[in-house]
């Protein structure tokens, strides 16, 4: 995996995390929602990157 696209999860994760951490209707279910969301995002760019190459 490429740093660049490490570096986008990680900020992604910080960010749901920042964005969650006064809401109190949010728990770390809400904040594992958020992140496998962002990952979904992360792993559709992967897939349209790589069939574009092709």
């Amino acid at each position: 995996m490429p740093c660049d696209a490490v570096l986008v999860l990680l900020r992604s994760i910080a960010e749901s995390c920042r964005n969650l951490a006064d809401d109190p209707d949010c728990d770390l279910h809400t904040a594992g929602a958020a992140i496998d969301s962002e990952a979904d995002a992360l792993e559709a760019r992967a897939i349209a990157h790589t069939t574009e190459a092709l």
